[in-house]
């Protein structure tokens, strides 16, 4: 009986890690809090850049706040929590852990996985100094525990819109990323914003699949 339990164990788990990914390589994530201590305005008032960041671990549950404010499903329907032309969220985003940067959190690279909510790791080892050497050599950006990448594979929304599905995914990096600002405020945390970065060297670096062009960086840790 315990062997066959096993085995229906084995089959359900196939099913439900999306297909290619080792269940070793993905990390499923706590919930994300629906309701916080720090109002909108409160986050807005007091939302600044910061570039210089304390060395200071991050926890997982920090972690699921974050990309769920800034990609997360909000909706049965697979609406999430920034607007994106005919819902076709063209945008991907991944999560760059340094050295101690998430507790119980290996260093890496890790694509967040709205469906789930899970990071599935993309390459191991820490990349935070390689990535500000492609970002012109910002080294302030290695200082911080992780970085948000936010990449885009633009045919998804240029395939209904055409050309303006370029601007439109534009826009939507700009609603995630303002998202993922206020977030870290209303957890007291900082977050840095980068745009200036060499875009070959970069999607070298993190290992980008072909189609996913890399957009914008947003350092966050402690201040």
């Amino acid at each position: 009986m315990n062997l066959l339990w096993g085995l229906i164990m084995i089959i359900f788990g196939m099913f439900l890690q999306p297909p290619g990914v080792e269940a070793a390589d993905l990390v499923k994530l706590p919930p994300p809090a629906l309701k916080g201590s720090v109002s909108v305005e409160e986050a807005l008032q007091a939302r600044r850049t910061v570039r210089r960041f304390a060395s200071r671990s991050l926890d997982l549950q920090q972690i699921s706040q974050l990309l769920w404010a800034t990609q997360g499903i909000t909706d049965p329907r697979g609406l999430r929590t920034a607007p994106s032309a005919g819902a076709t969220y063209p945008l991907e985003i991944y999560l760059v852990v340094g050295d101690h940067g998430v507790t119980g959190l290996a260093p890496g690279i890790y694509r967040y996985l709205p469906k789930g909510h899970a990071l599935e790791l993309t390459l191991k080892g820490d990349y935070r100094a390689p990535v500000a050497r492609a970002c012109l050599g910002q080294s302030w950006m290695a200082t911080a525990p992780v970085m948000v990448v936010f990449a885009a594979e633009f045919k998804r929304c240029t395939a209904r819109y055409g050309n303006r599905g370029v601007m439109y995914t534009h826009m939507e990096v700009g609603h995630a990323g303002e998202n993922l600002f206020l977030q870290t405020q209303a957890l007291r945390l900082a977050a840095g914003i980068v745009g200036a970065f060499t875009d070959q060297a970069l999607s070298h670096t993190l290992n980008l699949p072909r189609e996913h062009e890399p957009l914008l960086i947003m350092p966050v840790g402690y201040k």
